[in-house]
Parts: structure tokens; C-alpha cells; sequence
């Protein structure tokens, strides 16, 4: 299968110019996330994930979500390169987004920033922004990218991506 990358504008940046294996970094733009019509997230405390072929993952200190709002539930996944992964619930006004957010409780060494961290999938909340961008969902459900402006694809996660 032939990628043909989106040459990036002043400003932007390709996801084909990420690495592999993934680069974290720390992140000071300001995230927002809505869920059941409240604003649950607020913080320019972050980590982003930058994959080759992937929109950034935010990772955002627990601590920086109300008390109860994430719940722990069953079963895990497992990425090659961060590790182990366990998933939450989010719960807001008696309205559950299920597994909706995941984190590393114990990240594999390269990535120890991960520890207490969680990402949220950006298509379960009402809205996800980024510096006051509402962003775009990364396709398909494995994946939790989220899509702004400053960022240019093509992305994996659609249908007939897998093989990337």
C-alpha cells in the first residue's frame, strides 16, 4: 500500500514526520474536555505522544480530574512500546462514558511520565479542545488521537488503514 503524506503548511506539522518508536513530550497548551454538558477537564498539563502516522495522544495527569470521575473497570491492552494498559469509565452527573479514558499504572521504562496519566478518546465526550480548537476524533476505536488544524495526515485508524 502506497501513503502519499500531506506536505505541511507554515505552522503545521505531519504526522509522517513523527518517529517510531513514539516520542513523548511534555505539553503546555491548554486542553478542555466537556462531557454531559460540563466542563470535566481544564489544565495546560500534559503529555503528548507523537507516533509516526498518528494524530498526538494527550496524556493528563490524573489528579487534574474531580475526585470519582474515573472509574477503573476490567481488562487491559497492550502497546509495544508503553506497556500494559488499563481503562476507565468516566462518570459525570450519573452519566458513564464507558472505558472512555486509559493510562499506564507501571509504563515500560522509556516512557515513566505516563505514570498517572490518562488519555480520554476525544468521540465519547461532547467535546475535546485544544488551545479553543475543537478537535476532530482519530478514526476507528483502538486509537485515540486527536485532530486539529496544526496537524496533516493522511491518518491511520479509518477502514483499510491497518496495514500502514
Amino acid at each position: 500500500m502506497s501513503v502519499k503524506p500531506i506536505k505541511p503548511k507554515p505552522g503545521q506539522e505531519s504526522v509522517w514526520d513523527y518517529p517510531r518508536p513514539p516520542r513523548l513530550e511534555e505539553c503546555r497548551k491548554h486542553l478542555r474536555i466537556v462531557f454531559n454538558g460540563e466542563i470535566i477537564l481544564d489544565t495546560n498539563r500534559s503529555f503528548r505522544i507523537l507516533e509516526t502516522s498518528h494524530p498526538p495522544t494527550y496524556y493528563i495527569p490524573m489528579d487534574t480530574f474531580k475526585e470519582g470521575m474515573l472509574i477503573p473497570v476490567p481488562g487491559y491492552s497492550f502497546c509495544e512500546w508503553k506497556g500494559a494498559a488499563n481503562y476507565y469509565d468516566i462518570r459525570v452527573g450519573g452519566k458513564t462514558a464507558s472505558r472512555s479514558a486509559w493510562g499506564y499504572l507501571n509504563p515500560n521504562k522509556g516512557y515513566p511520565q505516563l505514570k498517572n496519566t490518562v488519555s480520554v478518546y476525544a468521540h465519547h465526550m461532547d467535546a475535546c479542545f485544544v488551545n479553543d480548537e475543537k478537535v476532530q476524533a482519530q478514526e476507528g476505536d483502538f486509537y485515540g488521537g486527536w485532530i486539529t488544524s496544526d496537524i496533516v495526515g493522511p491518518f491511520k485508524g479509518a477502514p483499510g488503514t491497518w496495514g500502514w
